[in-house]
């Protein structure tokens, strides 16, 4: 039976929160292959300035745990 692992971490980019995510999904696709899906929690950035400096994305990211 398949099992699917779920990881939380936060992407981060200067650019907009879409980079934010598809930085996340990147970096855990560099080390896990097998990414099946990806939930959006939050949304939140760094503001310095009255400007936003960095964009952040919380995430969840299944991916199929191919050793179980």
């Amino acid at each position: 039976m398949p099992v699917v692992r779920v990881l939380e971490i936060v992407g981060e980019s200067s650019e907009s929160w879409a980079d934010a995510v598809s930085n996340g999904v990147r970096e855990v696709a560099a080390r896990i292959p097998a990414i099946s899906g990806v939930e959006v929690l939050n949304l939140t950035a760094n503001v310095r300035n009255g400007e936003i400096v960095e964009y952040k994305a919380n995430l969840k990211v299944a991916y199929l745990d191919e050793g179980s």
